[in-house]
């Protein structure tokens, strides 16, 4: 992770400007267009083609379905992978939100660190392993998988396009030949959509209690708990949250966004069914011998080891994403096998000190069973029992696990288990008490978009004092 900066840095360097976000305007195809002024014709075809549910397969759904402008252009639900428009289809992974995306750069195995003194490392790339280099290559992947809007093909898509309402604005802004070229008018759709996510402002709104406290401004005075979980954040002995959730100045111009954009193995419990009472496991899960490895496979091919036993530091790394609305989400991290930010913070904190929280047993133990705090994915453990720790990577890939603060010691090693870094015992204290974990949630509320500083606090809010 990177040198912490201190916080009166950070918020110095915070540069962006604060507007407002509108998310009124009239209903199309079940969602909330966003209403946005002086768009490009190429957005404006962006903005229609974006709720336009003609462009799945089943005529029922569109990108709106699983990012929705309410809910910050991510789920509208907890459900850990979304339906497609087969719904006999079930993917593998999380939708992310599209807030803030447009400043992501393309993925590099050695991309520079935004906080300037880091190392060079994997970084950038939208997908949760980056293999989409732009906002119009990512917009065009969905339409094509078969677990997503399930198009047959590229041809299907452009000619859903040109008998739509909006082919003559579409002609307007690629040129009247676009149609006669199915690969240059299915790429000018992914730009349409990049265009809407650059230009209008609902896709970055900088509009949360968080912003109004960086500047000062009236209704950005933190509570107690919230400056409490900021200096918690911060902290690279405790939380060290900013160590990849960087605060400071970004790419492009960028700031406050809340990641850098690397990739990170964190050993995320599989979503299968050694959860007891799992309410949606992965499918693919199913298959024993099924991996999500990031970076390394299924999906991105470039860093597959060369046999599946073959260790890869690449593989178990995904995207750290922006935390910006992070308190308005149902579900986290990759396969969704989280659904609260009160769980995600315990699982950085006990990870290594209670493996038993999270990974199923593999044999039985001795003892009576004993019960596991309500946040833990397993209710009870037995005393003695073998844990398969971090069972959604093979046990060959294990080495890429980061074993930095909160995680691990941060101790020797270059961050992983293979490097050297050591991980905190099995039965040693975690790095955080349960009040800085509820600090820290409070905080992390700061950074939802649309905040109205209302007249009066809740009593009943724990967040207030």
């Amino acid at each position: 992770m990177e040198k912490v900066v201190p916080l009166a840095m950070a918020l110095s360097v915070a540069l962006w400007c604060l507007v407002a976000c509108d998310d009124k305007g009239a209903a199309m195809a079940g969602n909330t267009v966003p209403r946005a002024a002086a768009l490009s014709p190429a957005a404006q075809v962006g903005q229609l083609a974006f709720f336009d549910k003609n462009l799945s397969g089943g005529r029922n759904m569109s990108c709106a379905s699983c990012h929705d402008p309410q809910y910050a252009y991510g789920p509208p639900n907890s459900i850990s992978v979304q339906l497609g428009s087969d719904v006999t289809k079930i993917g593998a992974r999380a939708v992310p939100s599209l807030r803030y995306s447009s400043a992501t750069p393309p993925y590099s195995d050695d991309a520079p660190n935004p906080d300037g003194v880091t190392s060079s490392s994997p970084g950038g790339g939208l997908m949760w392993d980056g293999r989409a280099a732009t906002l119009a290559i990512q917009a065009g992947m969905p339409l094509l998988n078969p677990v997503e809007m399930n198009n047959t093909s590229k041809e299907a898509v452009v000619k859903v396009v040109q008998a739509s309402t909006y082919a003559g604005l579409f002609k307007q802004a690629f040129g009247a030949d676009v149609f006669n070229d199915t690969d240059a008018a299915f790429n000018a759709l992914g730009a349409a959509i990049q265009a809407l996510e650059t230009e209008d402002l609902s896709f970055h709104p900088y509009s949360s209690k968080y912003d109004l406290y960086v500047f000062n401004k009236a209704g950005g005075t933190l509570t107690p708990a919230e400056r409490r979980g900021e200096v918690l954040f911060h902290s690279s002995a405790v939380a060290n949250c900013s160590g990849c959730h960087y605060t400071g100045a970004n790419f492009n111009g960028n700031t406050g966004l809340m990641t850098d954009f690397t990739y990170q193995a964190l050993g995320a419990p599989r979503n299968d069914r050694s959860i007891p009472n799992n309410p949606d496991p992965i499918p693919a899960n199913d298959d024993p011998k099924y991996f999500d490895m990031g970076l390394c496979g299924p999906f991105r091919t470039d860093h597959m080891p060369a046999t599946p036993d073959t260790a890869n530091p690449y593989c178990g790394m995904f995207k750290v994403p922006v935390l910006r609305n992070v308190a308005s989400r149902g579900v986290f991290f990759h396969n969704g096998v989280f659904h609260s930010l009160e769980q995600v913070v315990n699982f950085y904190n006990t990870r290594d000190t209670n493996p038993e929280y999270w990974y199923p047993a593999i044999n039985d133990g001795s003892g009576a069973p004993q019960a596991n705090p309500a946040w833990a994915l397993q209710p009870t453990h037995a005393p003695g029992a073998t844990l398969d720790k971090y069972n959604d990577l093979p046990q060959s890939q294990h080495g890429s696990l980061d074993e930095e603060v909160p995680l691990g010691t941060g101790e020797g090693g270059e961050k992983t288990l293979a490097s050297g870094t050591r991980p905190r015992q099995p039965g040693s204290a975690p790095a955080m008490t349960q009040q800085q974990i509820a600090d820290l949630v409070c905080f992390l509320g700061t950074l939802s978009d649309g905040y109205q500083p209302s007249a009066r606090a809740s009593a009943a809010d724990r967040c207030t004092k």
